[in-house]
């Protein structure tokens, strides 16, 4: 029995495992595969307050030593159910059941990718899911936005300000994202719409991204578009999906909770990018990982 489990071992979580371990409690990580979560593809950290350059690598190293030296353990496990007990929670994994007095989930979400032939390759090296994140490694550069959301409306707009051109690609004629948006990007001389296209293929050049094939769903022709990055935005998927039993969602699969961190269920705590929230940054998701540590611990005393 822990005081406090926590479900994801990225930011959020460690963030979560160290104000848990410096407020005297016991706790435990559970992480499917590496600490670090996402960021761990980033070649370069810029926007972190106080760490003005830091490889997502390292920085995820860096946060993982830091938790592991105030005592927090962390058991690489895939937890895949959890209940409530007599004396808190039990969480099963492929390794076994852990139980705990609190439960803070931190699991994270996943980039809905394209599909596109050496996507994965090549993440980090030309593709990204985060233009605040890595636009200023495109400065000067051509680049492509994919999606037709306000999320990709966004990017695009942000990447405008830097990069020599965008394009917006969109597998349909009309955006999902508002108009001013759409508006404010029509008036930018480097920035073009392609609809009603789909990202087939990426090519590479010296192990970097060097252009995409652009597929015209309407036509069936297909284009070479040369550009030094593409900057995926096409969802995200919350990994909520095992946990959804034990603390209420939203239509789209976040757990509800607000700035407090806490779950619908007393003794939940949620934190980070599986949290119903606008804004899914580093600095957000260390700021959930405190708060909802703090309420946990309130919670195991009984306050």
């Amino acid at each position: 029995m822990t005081d406090i489990l926590i479900i994801g071992g990225g930011t959020a979580g460690l963030t979560a495992g160290i104000y848990a371990a410096r407020a005297g409690k016991s706790a435990t990580i559970l992480e499917k595969a590496a600490t670090g979560g996402q960021i761990v593809y980033s070649p370069m950290v810029e926007n972190y307050p106080g760490i003005p350059g830091i490889s997502g690598a390292e920085y995820s190293e860096r946060l993982t030593a830091q938790a592991e030296a105030l005592g927090v353990a962390i058991e690489y496990d895939e937890a895949y159910a959890a209940d409530r007990t007599a004396d808190g929670f039990a969480v099963t994994g492929d390794m076994g059941t852990y139980e705990a007095k609190a439960l803070i989930l931190a699991t994270g979400t996943v980039h809905r990718d394209l599909g596109a032939t050496g996507e994965e390759e090549l993440v980090g090296c030309g593709v990204s899911y985060c233009a605040v994140c890595d636009g200023a490694f495109y400065n000067d550069r051509a680049v492509a936005v994919v999606g037709g959301g306000n999320t990709a409306l966004q990017d695009a707009l942000f990447l405008a300000e830097t990069c020599k051109s965008v394009a917006i690609v969109h597998r349909r004629d009309t955006f999902r994202g508002e108009a001013k948006l759409v508006k404010q990007l029509a008036a930018r001389p480097n920035v073009r719409f392609v609809l009603n296209s789909t990202v087939t293929a990426l090519h590479t050049e010296g192990g970097e991204l060097s252009a995409i094939t652009v597929k015209d769903t309407v036509t069936g022709n297909e284009t070479e578009l040369p550009v030094a990055g593409v900057f995926v935005a096409v969802g995200q998927l919350p990994q909520t999906d095992a946990f959804r039993t034990l603390t209420e969602t939203d239509d789209a699969g976040y757990f509800v909770a607000g700035e407090d961190c806490t779950g619908t269920v007393p003794g939940v705590f949620v934190a980070g990018d599986c949290r119903a929230k606008e804004v899914r940054q580093l600095t957000t998701a260390a700021a959930d990982g405190a708060i909802a540590a703090l309420a946990a611990c309130r919670y195991v005393d009984g306050l």
